[in-house]
Order: C-alpha cells, then sequence, then structure tokens
C-alpha cells in the first residue's frame, strides 16, 4: 500500500508545529573529526528547507557509526550539526542529548523555521531496542514525524519504527520524506515496471549476501550478469580451479541452483585479473576464468569480460547495480569496476534508467568519475538490498497509509 509523503503534508498547517525527522547522517569523519563526504546530508536538504520554509520546528534524529549504546566522543554529530548549517547557509542548533531535560528545553526552545540536530541516538541504547517509552520521549508531543533516513529503515530502532508509531498513537501523521520517496519510487518502480531490456549487475564478495537478491530479480530481470569475489563460487560450482582465490564453499550448491535457475539470463566473466597476492603493489597477469592455478588469486573480471559486460549493457533501458566486480580499492584491480561503471554512465547518458544500489557500488561511480552521470544512486546499501528482494522495511511500514 502506499504510504504518505511530506508532500501530502499542506505547508499552512506546519507552522509553528514540532516536526521530528529521522535522517541519515551516518557519514565518514576524516582525522580531524569533519566531515569528508557529505552525500548523505546533501540530499536531505530539500525535506529540510520545505520544512523551514513552512515555518515549522524542524528536529533532526540520527545515528553515526557503533558506539554500542553509550557516549564517545569520536562519534558525536557535533561536526555534522557544522556541516549541516554550512549547506544550509543558516543556523542550525545543535543539542548534546538525544532525550532528558536538556533535550527537552532544546526543543521547548525553538523558534518557527527552525532547525535543531539532536545527539547520536545510537548513545543510547533504548534505540537498537526499540524501546516504547524512549520513542515516545523523542518524538516530543510531535503531530508529525517524516522518515528521510532510507539508509536506516531497514532497521526496526526507536528512531525509525517507533517515533512513527508514537506519533500515529496520539493521531498525527509518519511521512516518508523527499529522499525516501524517492528511494522507494526508483528502487521499486524499477523492479515492479522496469523499461526493457532490463539487466542487473551484482558483484561484492559473497552470494550469501546477495542471494535473497538475485532471486528476487531473476524471474524479473533479461539478463544477470556476475562480477566480483561472489563470481569465484559459481566458478567452483563449474569445477574450475579458483586458486586460494576467495569461495564460500557452503554455497557451491546454491551457485549450481542458480546457474540452472538462471540458465541463458546469467553471464558469468570468462577471464579473470589474478595475482599472487591482493596488495596495491600485486603483480598482476590476466587468465581465462578456467586457467586460474595454485596460489593465484583472483581479484578483478579481465578484459573480455568488461566487454561482454558492456555489450549487454548497451542495448538495457533498466540497470540495477549492486557490488563492484573486484578489489577497486587498489589500482591493480579497480579496471573492471570502473569501466562497468562507465559503461553504465553512458548508457544513462543514452536515457536509459541506471540504479546503483548504494554502498560500495556507489563508492565505484564516485571514484570512477561517473557518479553525476548515474541516473538514481541509492543512500542505503543494506535497506536497498532488502527492499530488491522484497522485504519489508520496518521503517516504511510504519508510514502512514495513503
Amino acid at each position: 500500500m502506499a504510504k504518505k509523503t511530506l508532500e501530502d503534508c499542506r505547508p499552512g498547517t506546519l507552522a509553528g508545529e514540532v516536526v521530528i525527522v529521522r535522517v541519515d547522517y551516518n557519514l565518514p569523519l576524516d582525522e580531524d573529526g569533519a566531515v569528508a563526504d557529505d552525500t548523505r546530508l546533501v540530499r536531505t536538504v530539500p525535506t529540510i528547507q520545505y520544512l523551514v520554509q513552512a515555518d515549522a520546528k524542524t528536529v533532526l534524529l540520527s545515528h553515526l557509526g557503533r558506539p554500542e549504546g553509550r557516549p564517545d566522543p569520536s562519534l558525536s554529530l557535533r561536526p555534522v550539526a557544522l556541516k549541516l548549517e554550512e549547506v544550509l547557509a543558516s543556523p542550525v542548533g545543535f543539542c548534546s542529548e538525544t532525550s532528558g531535560p536538556l533535550a527537552h528545553q532544546a526543543v521547548r526552545s525553538m523558534e518557527s523555521g527552525g532547525v535543531l540536530l539532536l545527539e547520536n541516538t545510537r548513545f543510547c541504547p533504548e534505540d537498537a531496542q526499540n524501546q516504547e517509552a524512549w520513542a515516545e520521549a523523542i518524538s516530543f508531543g510531535a503531530k508529525l514525524f517524516v522518515n528521510d533516513a532510507f539508509g536506516t529503515a531497514h532497521r526496526a530502532h526507536a528512531s525509525t519504527q517507533g517515533v512513527a508509531d508514537a506519533v500515529r498513537r496520539r493521531g498525527g501523521q509518519a511521512v516518508a520524506g523527499f529522499l525516501m520517496e524517492k528511494e522507494l519510487r526508483f528502487l521499486r518502480g524499477a523492479v515492479a515496471d522496469p523499461e526493457r531490456p532490463f539487466v542487473a549487475i551484482i558483484g561484492g564478495a559473497k552470494i550469501s549476501s546477495k542471494i535473497d537478491v538475485i532471486e528476487a530479480l531473476l524471474p524479473a530481470v533479461d539478463r544477470l550478469l556476475i562480477g566480483g569475489a561472489m563470481a569465484n563460487t559459481f566458478f567452483k560450482a563449474r569445477g574450475y580451479a579458483v586458486g586460494d582465490s576467495l569461495v564460500e564453499d557452503d554455497r557451491i550448491d546454491t551457485a549450481i541452483a542458480l546457474i540452472e535457475l538462471a540458465g541463458d539470463k546469467l553471464l558469468l566473466p570468462v577471464d579473470v585479473v589474478v595475482a599472487p597476492g591482493i596488495s596495491a603493489a600485486a603483480d598482476t597477469r590476466v587468465a581465462a576464468c578456467d586457467e586460474v592455478t595454485e596460489g593465484e588469486h583472483i581479484g578483478d573480471i579481465g578484459p573480455r569480460s568488461v566487454t561482454e559486460f558492456a555489450e549487454v549493457l548497451d542495448g538495457a533501458r533498466t540497470v540495477i547495480w549492486s557490488g563492484p566486480m573486484g578489489v577497486f580499492e587498489l589500482p591493480p584491480f579497480q579496471s573492471g569496476t570502473f569501466d562497468v561503471a562507465r559503461a553504465a554512465a553512458s548508457v544513462a547518458d543514452r536515457g536509459a534508467t541506471v540504479i546503483l544500489g548504494g554502498g560500495d557500488s556507489a563508492a565505484a561511480a564516485v571514484a570512477a568519475g561517473v557518479v553525476e552521470r548515474i541516473t538514481h544512486v541509492s543512500t542505503g546499501g543494506s535497506a536497498s538490498l532488502e527492499l530488491l528482494s522484497g522485504k519489508k522495511l520496518p521503517g516504511v511500514e510504519a508510514l502512514s497509509d495513503r
């Protein structure tokens, strides 16, 4: 069932009202503790600006890192508040607590049109425990909750699901922010009604982390391209030697079943880049996928594989890509991922819908210099995988039905 979005909330009804907004400001910090990449923050700006222009009192909730339910000064959101203030070019308040008297006083003191960021929700164990009383407390009596944190929508936490439930219990509304709405529209739409040919590129290290996505996408796609270390398990399933490469031996039967199920839809690499070890200084060679020798490690797909993948992509009208083709962080093994990224970007340039599933795929597109050419880059790696797998996301299910 369709969920309500911020567009369903008329600006005239928001003036002077406290609005709780869950954002995903789990941003990387540099050695000095400053924000190193503000991509996720920037993409929440339309939601925040809509509320500011409506004269609402915007209270932001977010987590940062994994503090395990305890305060950790190195994971404070204070630097994020400073970055948000810079991006918005207007004041952003910061409270060093998420709940309690100080937080409630900070919210009560807000002026209409103001923005306040509360401290890291995961400094409090109640967040991950989804404690109802704590969720009620951090909802601050609001009648509107906006979830714009797609990257955490797969978590049944107090700040994602619990606050939505608390606001709805008191007769209020829980709606998707503009970023959340865009994520759901692209990811759900791509699978439900894709323009064809529809091609999926699945990479990364393990079949076990992508099996649900592969099984969910197989009936929908026209071609399925497999790369990354997970391809090694498919190679072994076909009886090829993989040297000392990473393999999930307990998933070989799964790979055999997927090969049979996919039939002609499946395209595996035909050559790979191998080396005695995976390192930045590795001495590499290109080998056919059935000619890897003992002691060698597969670190990337080879040039013939890139050509075949690019040929399939060339005619695509919808592309979903999740997971790199190799260890792209290291120069000897980055060509496969970067060349596939460029091929995907070229398809997008010609009007195809190209969606990257966040995480390493997004990082690879940035490193390859093509991210601005991609139709949609998801902000949620795990959340996008679960959504593409057909699973329900607690943070989305808790929103008000339209």
